[in-house]
């Protein structure tokens, strides 16, 4: 479930340290939760992205430098972008060294994605999600994305 990462891995609570870590299933839960809205974008299901993200979440996306206020905001950045075949095909997305925490109902994960397009190099961005326990799971409140030109061995590449 976890990549080795400096900072160490998300960790059960019980394990010590400076950070809080959390309890092994809510790690899961919020790891779960980034992943699967990866898996959604790659599939193509903009509703299934949706239902990770709390509707009223914040997001700076890596392909603007405006805060994303709210799904009305970032429905026109994804509106202003061209549809995946004319960049070649679907990105294919890898997150990885990951380090998440977890405060109470409130959880802080650091990781980084690998973005790849057929036919052009990858790229890596580090991301910061705040997510939001719910009565259904937890949803993603806020996103900061910002690619990077490290590679992936700088980053600790993913396993």
């Amino acid at each position: 479930m976890t990549s080795q990462h400096r900072c160490g891995t998300a960790r059960d609570r019980t394990s010590g340290g400076a950070r809080p870590g959390g309890s092994r299933d809510d790690l899961a839960a919020v790891w779960t939760a980034i992943t699967g809205m990866y898996q959604a974008f790659m599939t193509g299901d903009r509703d299934r992205v949706d239902a990770f993200l709390d509707p009223d979440a914040t997001i700076f996306d890596s392909e603007t430098p405006r805060l994303a206020c709210g799904k009305a905001d970032l429905d026109r950045i994804r509106d202003s972008r061209p549809p995946a075949t004319e960049g070649g095909g679907q990105a294919v997305l890898t997150a990885f060294s990951q380090v998440v925490d977890i405060f109470d109902d409130l959880a802080v994960a650091r990781y980084w994605l690998r973005v790849e397009f057929p036919g052009l190099a990858p790229e890596l961005v580090r991301n910061t999600a705040v997510l939001q326990r719910h009565r259904d799971g937890w949803l993603i409140a806020h996103l900061h994305e910002e690619v990077h030109r490290e590679s992936e061995d700088d980053v600790g590449g993913p396993p």
